[in-house]
């Protein structure tokens, strides 16, 4: 592997990280690079753990989301234990997936079947929180070298910041959005109903409480009913 030709790739890929304007665009960013800058990648994606229940985001190919399926109906899988960290290991390499595989017997068997020859996986994580996992994919035994490994490492390490970013500006602008919404809300009803700002917003606190709603529907009701159902 040229390095150097690596460092300009990664260079320019950080560079488009943070240029990209939500978190699916960045995840895409993250695994089209896999396939292009890990030498061996033929298919990449992020897998999301929700409990036992597997989210599978930006694949580059079928052949992730088949996995994916795969190891959720199996509850094994190395992609599976990546994402939950289980063995402490943040990374994990399989070089070869057709020969005999101890670790997930359930799963090397119709992996193999999908046409997975070897795999790699990253811990996707920060100081904070772990984000899930970034599989990469090869369709021939042996396409992954410790070259291989230290590029996605690599490309992992970058893509877990900005994707940390990504989804903080994201939140960010969620929050943003949803005190418009409720200020206009308060709005509402104050010139409606003749109340003062602290009143109206009771008004809507109260509302999601009785209820269970979250402040933001309601707001989002009001904002589009011009109040609130009795």
């Amino acid at each position: 592997m040229d390095w150097r030709d690596f460092a300009e790739q990664m260079a320019t890929m950080a560079r488009d990280l943070l240029a990209q304007d939500s978190v699916d665009a960045t995840l895409e960013r993250i695994t089209r690079s896999a396939t292009e800058l890990v030498e061996g990648c033929d298919a990449a994606g992020v897998l999301i753990l929700h409990g036992a229940t597997v989210e599978t985001l930006a694949p580059t190919h079928q052949l992730v989301l088949d996995s994916d399926r795969l190891q959720e109906r199996l509850e094994e899988g190395p992609c599976f234990d990546a994402a939950r960290s289980r063995t402490g290991e943040h990374v994990f390499r399989i070089p070869d997936l057709t020969a005999h595989e101890q670790r997930w017997p359930a799963y090397a068997p119709p992996a193999r079947d999908l046409g997975v020859g070897s795999m790699m996986g990253f811990l996707l994580y920060t100081e904070d929180q772990e984000l899930g996992a970034m599989n990469l994919y090869a369709r021939h035994p042996g396409a992954f070298t410790r070259d291989s490994e230290t590029a996605g490492w690599l490309l992992a390490s970058h893509a877990a910041v900005a994707l940390s970013s990504a989804r903080t500006h994201a939140q960010l602008g969620e929050a943003i959005a949803t005190r418009h919404t409720i200020g206009e809300a308060m709005g509402i009803l104050m010139g409606g109903h003749r109340l003062s700002e602290s009143q109206a917003f009771d008004v809507l606190r109260r509302y999601s409480q009785e209820r269970n709603i979250k402040l933001r529907e309601v707001a989002r009701r009001v904002c589009e009913q011009g109040g609130l159902e009795p």
